[in-house]
């Protein structure tokens, strides 16, 4: 037989996972967005390499604002020290990971597709989508970018199937090159 006091907790805990519950954020559809359309959506496009994050409590939710320094713009015009605002971060031992939302550590390089809210933070436009990471090839000491969402499989409604798509692992010039035609002709 179960006490009245272990009854008790079970019944919280069972009520408090059931809150958790209901407040558990919905699953986020992205519709697949090319490089053309990244270029022509983005206000700004530019090589950065993050400095710092920093995640905070706002409205009930955890955001992280990373600090970033410009290496090189592709599009628009940045300051020196961009601020990059994420849905999701740590604080107070709590955890909010959100599907899709790219995260950064400090030191690494990449490139960010940015749009931004009137009067607030950048955002990476298409989160993962917006998000090319730089790697150094070990074999050739030359750079590589992947795209965070090229790993990600996407549903083809004509294809009936999933796909995964996107760079994954090109030489950087080859990408700059597609990057500068790109905006280019989103002009």
């Amino acid at each position: 037989m179960i006490s009245a006091k272990r009854r008790a907790r079970l019944a919280g805990l069972w009520l408090a996972g059931f809150v958790l519950l209901a407040q558990a954020p919905q699953a986020t559809t992205f519709a697949r967005l090319q490089l053309g359309e990244l270029a022509r959506k983005a206000q700004a496009v530019a090589r950065l390499r993050c400095l710092s994050a920093e995640s905070h409590w706002e409205s009930r939710e955890i955001w992280t604002d990373t600090r970033f320094e410009l290496i090189s713009a592709e599009k628009g015009a940045l300051p020196r020290f961009v601020t990059v605002r994420t849905p999701g971060g740590r604080v107070d031992g709590i955890v909010s990971q959100v599907d899709g939302a790219p995260r950064f550590l400090p030191g690494e390089e990449l490139y960010l597709f940015l749009w931004a809210p009137a009067g607030e933070a950048y955002r990476v436009l298409g989160w993962a989508q917006g998000t090319f990471r730089i790697s150094l090839d070990p074999a050739t000491q030359r750079e590589r970018i992947t795209q965070d969402s090229s790993a990600m499989p996407v549903f083809d409604p004509q294809r009936k199937e999933f796909r995964t798509e996107g760079v994954r692992n090109l030489a950087l010039p080859d990408f700059l090159a597609r990057l500068r035609t790109a905006i280019a002709e989103a002009r």
